[in-house]
């Protein structure tokens, strides 16, 4: 079992940037594919970008790529979301994910992932 605690989220103009963070307990955080996923109001949550347990490897949705970059430190337990370019469709909540150990490579599919945090409101003003 790991918790999953994002913090970063907040209110940006369009164009600017902003940087979430996804804090992991235990001691087993290297062995988890890590994702970030979001919710906009009235839509589905959809996948956003996703790393590999190696950070040698990342997945991203084809509109943010580009504007944002997926990273990870392992020692530290932590997950990133660089956000850039921001543009009013980002706004969303944004939520972090883990997929359970056992696999190495990203994916996208929402289902894939096991672990969730209560994620964090990123709203981007036009």
């Amino acid at each position: 079992q790991v918790q999953l605690v994002e913090s970063g989220g907040g209110w940006e103009q369009a164009g600017g940037s902003l940087r979430l963070s996804c804090a992991a307990s235990g001691r087993t955080f290297s062995t988890y594919v890590m994702g970030w996923f979001r919710q906009a109001p009235g839509k589905e949550r959809e996948f956003v970008a996703a790393i590999g347990r190696h950070a040698d490897s990342t997945e991203y949705l084809d509109s943010v790529k580009g504007r944002f970059t997926i990273s990870r430190d392992n020692p530290g337990n932590t997950v990133y979301l660089q956000m850039r370019a921001l543009k009013p469709e980002d706004t969303a909540v944004y939520y972090c994910a883990a997929r359970r150990a056992g696999f190495v490579m990203p994916v996208q599919e929402i289902q894939e992932y096991d672990y969730w945090g209560r994620g964090t409101q990123v709203t981007v003003s036009s």
